[in-house]
């Protein structure tokens, strides 16, 4: 999993602190553990497809975040997606 250079430490304090923005932008409410684990993951699921792409996000705790906090975006809206069904 490519952190980004922020480390693992910073990782789960920033993937937290996008998985909040997410929440709170997205109007879902689903608890501090569940933030911390959408922005890790959403963090490392959109970098993934950035990378597949071609594109290259660059590093940092500000970058991060801003792909954190749209990778769990997206996978609250997927998530709501698949549960409608």
């Amino acid at each position: 999993m490519d952190l980004n250079g922020v480390g693992l430490l910073g990782a789960i304090i920033v993937g937290g602190f996008a998985g909040w923005l997410a929440e709170m932008f997205m109007k879902s409410n689903m608890g501090i553990f569940m933030n911390i684990i959408l922005g890790i993951i959403g963090a490392a699921f959109l970098n993934f497809v950035l990378a597949a792409l071609g594109i290259y996000t660059g590093t940092g705790w500000l970058v991060y975040l801003l792909v954190g906090f749209v990778g769990a975006s997206l996978l609250i809206a997927i998530g709501r997606m698949l549960r409608r069904d």
